[in-house]
Order: structure tokens, then sequence, then C-alpha cells
């Protein structure tokens, strides 16, 4: 095992939709400080693949952490073979996570698997909130939040749920004074330029990771207080400090 990192068994790894699984692990250690927004370093091979993936806690209970992922490459496909029982390996909780102290009207938006980290995020807000999420086709995760939010907004590329077209095509930025947003990078830039100097937008960046301590510096951006490291100084900055890349 690496330095750092706990083994932790497997409660149930299930595919939800097209590509999507939820995993649950037991855990035996204190979950209490996690805070929305912070996310384990994940692997259960020695060396090959070489680097661990990064998943945002989905959802925290006293004895299990929820995982929702993509299967996108060799890592998350290996992962997404592992069944109940089997070993896994994390490290974590890492980066800085969300400011729960938060003023007014919120909406919190997310764009396909960047809905991860924000279920566990309403469940701690105390305050009003409107949730936006915006989907390729398929819809799913959207029951978890139930109860937690008071009005959910959906769209689909293909209009098959809810309104056709991009999330950021019915995101109404002006009712709002704190925005938090997940999702593809081209949709974060773009909520960053609908907003305005009254509304707060904090930014979770889901760049590729290597180590996941800061170390390798392969997870920087550029903002507008010089490169940040989107595994320890983030992964969730001030909307406005980023400089997106073109």
């Amino acid at each position: 095992m690496k330095e750092g990192y706990k083994e932790v068994e497997i409660v149930s790894n299930n595919q939800i939709a097209r590509d999507i699984f939820e995993m649950k692990v037991a855990t035996n250690f204190d979950n209490t400080s996690i805070i929305p927004g912070q996310f384990y370093m994940l692997r259960n091979w020695e060396y090959d693949p070489l680097l661990s993936r990064p998943f945002s806690v989905c959802e925290v209970e006293k004895d299990t952490l929820t995982f929702l992922y993509k299967v996108v490459g060799r890592g998350t496909e290996i992962l997404s073979k592992i069944k109940p029982t089997d070993k896994l390996n994390i490290l974590g909780p890492l980066g800085n996570g969300f400011n729960l102290n938060i003023r007014g009207k919120v909406a919190v938006v997310s764009g396909g698997i960047g809905i991860a980290p924000l279920v566990y995020l309403v469940k701690r807000l105390k305050t009003n909130i409107d949730f936006y999420a915006g989907f390729q086709n398929e819809v799913y995760y959207l029951d978890k939040i139930k109860g937690y939010v008071e009005n959910v907004y959906i769209s689909t590329e293909d209009g098959s749920i809810g309104e056709k077209g991009f999330i950021t095509d019915i995101l109404e930025i002006e009712r709002y004074d704190t925005i938090f947003t997940c999702g593809p990078t081209v949709m974060m830039k773009k909520i960053v330029e609908m907003g305005n100097h009254k509304t707060d937008i904090f930014v979770s960046m889901e760049n590729i990771m290597a180590c996941g301590m800061g170390s390798c510096l392969g997870c920087s951006i550029k903002t507008t207080n010089g490169m940040k490291r989107v595994c320890k100084e983030g992964p969730v900055f001030d909307g406005k400090e980023v400089i997106f890349s073109e």
C-alpha cells in the first residue's frame, strides 16, 4: 500500500446510468470532518496504472463514503469492476472544499458528473437552494437531493428531459447572491462570464491530477493571484479569480 493511504472495503459498486457508477465504501475512521467539495485519491492496483484516480466525496454517513464517477479510461474502468468485499486504497480527504458560511439566495449548478460533489454540499447548506442540473441525455442522481432544495431545474442537450439545450440557458444568475458550480470547464466559464459583482460564484475545478498532494504541480491553473494547484489550493476557487483558457 502506498504511504498515507487507508484500506477500505467495498460495500457496493453499481452502474446507475451509461458509464456512471456509484461506489460506496465502509470506513473505519472518522468521516465527520469531511467538507463538501473535498476529494480522495483511489486505487486498487499496485503499480499499473501508475496514477491514482481523484474522486469527489458525494455522500457521507457515519461509517461509509459514497463516490459517484464516470468511466472515462483504464483506471476508472478497473475501478468499475471491483465487487462488494473487495479492498480499495484511498488517500484523503484532500483539497479545500466549499465555504458553507454563505449569504442569501443560493443556486447550485451541475453539469454531468459534476453533480458528484454537489450532492453532499446541498445536504450541508442551511439556506434556500435552487438546483440546476444539466445532462447530455440521461438524467441521474437527482433523487438524492429531494428534500434539501426548493426547486430543481433540468436541461438535456437532446431535450429528452427538462429544457432542451445547456443549463446556462435557463440559469437566471441575477436572482442569486451565491452560486456553487461543478462540471465542464466551458460551463463554469460561461457562468462566471454571466455573473456580476453582486453574485459570489464558486467553481470546483476538475483538472487531471497525479499526486493529489500538491507536489507534482501537474494540476496547476492560472488565476489572478498566480498559478494555483487544484489539489491543494482548490479544487474550489472563487470563479472570478480563475483565468479560464480560451
